[in-house]
């Protein structure tokens, strides 16, 4: 018999997710009235949103700052024991930054970075959204009444992480806080290019890809989900009115099979739409999916036009021009 590694199941879900904008007003705009995102609460440069089947507090913070990026990602634990089990695992590595008494919707958390310096925070007691009565639905297993607003999406799904090197980065996810790998690209030269990892049924909360720019600690994009692919359509066609731009799709992804759109909240910030599950994975002994050089155009675009150049090099916060130039030249050299 195979020996198996003792799987981790100290991590539930990713909780929410804090992005950087230098237009706070115009990225609210997006998320609130474009996507249907709720308001929770305001805290001196931060505003609290939540998706209308988002059950927790919010699961966007959004931070006026001077540019666009990623604040920090947090995930809930399974509970205290777990949080406590995590803290002394990344100790461990000396990735710790510490403890924080809370934030607006949850307890106290522990902060940390990835290798890359992505910054982080786990914690377990949450604040559950409730609906005030004007938002009070009868269907008693979602936590209010689906927003008239724009096209609303339904919950947060996953956030897109660049790295300059995808595997240790992976490595840290799946040793210090127990997520599988459950797709990757291994390039020719048999470097890791791309990991989606979850510790749940979904394909992917976490994804790590390497930035062509070889910067450290950057966002590739955040994901909501609809679960209703004609909602991609239409949701694009209010973009088109409302001059947001779509970097790519409505298309379909090989790799986790995801309907997907790519666009910008006007502070910068790239933003996907899922407009279904992809597909999910109950296999407790899953072999991660290995994507080569030979099969990759198909991982990918399983259909739909091709991914911008851009799609590969843009991430927040930008770099300086001359790193984004040398960047496009050797991803031109390598096509």
């Amino acid at each position: 018999m195979t020996d198996h590694k003792e799987p981790i199941f100290d991590v539930a879900q990713l909780a929410h997710v804090e992005i950087l904008t230098p237009k706070l007003n115009d990225t609210l705009w997006f998320f609130k009235e474009l996507l249907g995102l709720e308001e929770t609460e305001r805290s001196g440069k931060s505003v609290y949103l939540r998706a209308y089947e988002d059950y927790y507090h919010h699961s966007l913070k959004v931070t006026e700052s001077d540019q666009p990026g990623l604040g920090h990602v947090a995930w809930r634990t399974t509970s205290p024991q777990a949080l406590e089990r995590r803290v002394q695992a990344i100790e461990a590595v000396g990735l710790g930054r510490g403890w924080i008494d809370g934030d607006h919707g949850h307890g106290r958390a522990y902060q940390f970075t990835t290798p890359d310096g992505h910054m982080m925070e786990l914690f377990w007691d949450v604040e559950y959204f409730q609906a005030p009565e004007t938002m009070r639905t009868e269907l008693l297993n979602r936590p209010q009444k689906r927003p008239l607003r724009g096209v609303p999406v339904r919950r947060i799904d996953h956030v897109n992480l660049l790295c300059q090197n995808v595997t240790p980065n992976k490595q840290f996810l799946m040793d210090q806080l127990g997520f599988r790998l459950r797709e990757h690209i291994i390039l020719n030269d048999g470097s890791e290019a791309g990991a989606w990892l979850s510790v749940s049924p979904l394909v992917h909360e976490v994804a790590t890809m390497r930035d062509a720019t070889g910067a450290k600690g950057r966002l590739h994009h955040i994901c909501y989900w609809y679960g209703i692919p004609q909602h991609l359509s239409d949701i694009a066609d209010v973009f088109s009115d409302y001059g947001i731009t779509i970097e790519a799709g409505p298309g379909k992804h090989g790799i986790s099979q995801a309907l997907f759109m790519y666009v910008f909240e006007p502070g910068g910030n790239r933003v996907e739409l899922f407009g279904d599950a992809g597909y999910l994975i109950f296999d407790p002994d899953w072999k991660p999916i290995t994507w080569h050089e030979s099969n990759l155009a198909k991982g990918i675009i399983w259909f739909g036009s091709p991914l911008p150049a851009e799609y590969f090099m843009y991430g927040t916060p930008p770099v300086r021009k001359e790193a984004q130039e040398h960047a496009e030249e050797e991803l031109v050299g390598a096509n």
